[in-house]
């Protein structure tokens, strides 16, 4: 997983980028080795930090 606090931050898309599991702001952005892209809080962060370190997220600090 690539540290996301050596990584420069990636702009907001819009002004209510929402976790995708829950509806508080979006903190951190991870970009799928496929492709896709998941939205998460700091505490759907935590609950799926090591799902996303298997998987060779890279994962963003979100604007």
């Amino acid at each position: 997983m690539t540290d996301m606090l050596t990584q420069p931050k990636l702009p907001r898309r819009t002004p209510v980028d929402a976790c995708d599991r829950c509806e508080h702001d979006a903190r951190i952005r991870a970009v799928l080795p496929t492709g896709g892209e998941l939205l998460f809080c700091s505490d759907h962060l935590l609950e799926h930090v090591d799902r996303l370190r298997e998987l060779d997220v890279d994962v963003r600090r979100v604007g």
